[in-house]
């Protein structure tokens, strides 16, 4: 289990410097300024859930079931989140409406509310 967490920390890692860079770079030619801080929250929250995910792989205190529902939350949660802020934020450049998805936006933030609250209550059951 620890390999797969750490395995998609290492590529919410590398897609999210993929993207920022994307963004600054070939993005900036064709989005708003408010598009392109859009954009950069997405790649923000999947760094900051890449190293949350590097911290569960890499710790010892956390049974396998508890990680597993962690990891399968993150995931979902920034597939949902960031994943729809980049579509939202780059809908502009196709005629595909993206803000139809927009629900999804909270929904994914949501999801990882709830894996971070996991990991708290977790770490104030245990006498570590």
């Amino acid at each position: 289990m620890n390999n797969k967490i750490l395995s998609t920390a290492a590529f919410f890692g590398m897609t999210s410097i993929v993207l920022g860079a994307f963004g600054a770079h070939a993005l900036k030619q064709v989005l708003t300024a408010d598009q392109l801080i859009t954009f950069e929250t997405g790649v923000k929250y999947q760094m900051y859930h890449a190293l949350f995910l590097l911290f569960l792989g890499l710790n010892t205190h956390l049974s396998t079931k508890v990680k597993k529902t962690i990891l399968v939350l993150t995931i979902l949660g920034v597939i949902f989140f960031s994943g729809s802020i980049y579509l939202l934020a780059t809908d502009s450049l196709n005629t595909f409406n993206f803000k139809a998805i927009g629900f999804v936006t909270p929904i994914g933030g949501l999801l990882l509310i709830i894996a971070w609250s996991i990991l708290m209550v977790q770490f104030l059951k245990k006498k570590i």
